[in-house]
């Protein structure tokens, strides 16, 4: 899922408990002061990626203690991407419920993929649904 002409820049791994997130979040931060993100894309990769974490630990991997996540970072010329990894069962990533609809409106879940594809440039999985690419320009 690694597009081509895209370098490995930075990579995380960390146990599958929310308690990780601000680990992530400062790899966030981290890379996006080295690449000189705009601040005002900075938002929409604290938020795309850390929910991309969020549902790997709680969906993905289910916070089982014995699995982690994987982040890892890849910069190009016009892109820069943020790959997060679970070791669970993937998911459907295709046919999600739309969390716009009615009978959706009031459910406290199902917004996160919808966030993350409207937040990002591209939003890719790979077949199992367990690892998810969110790319992001650099036209800013």
């Amino acid at each position: 899922m690694i597009k081509e002409g895209y370098l490995l820049i930075d990579s995380l791994s960390v146990p599958s408990e929310l308690s990780s997130v601000p680990l992530v979040e400062g790899l966030i931060d981290d890379v996006c002061q080295k690449i000189g993100v705009h601040e005002e894309v900075y938002g929409n990769v604290l938020i795309a990626v850390t929910e991309a974490v969020n549902n790997a630990i709680l969906h993905g991997n289910r916070e089982s203690q014995d699995l982690q996540v994987d982040v890892s970072v890849f910069d190009e010329s016009k892109e820069f991407m943020f790959q997060v990894k679970d070791y669970g069962s993937g998911f459907d990533h295709v046919n999600l419920p739309d969390p716009t609809a009615p009978e959706n409106i009031e459910k406290e879940n199902g917004r996160g993929v919808y966030l993350m594809r409207h937040l990002a440039d591209e939003v890719l999985y790979n077949d199992k649904g367990n690892e998810v690419s969110i790319v992001f320009s650099k036209e800013w």
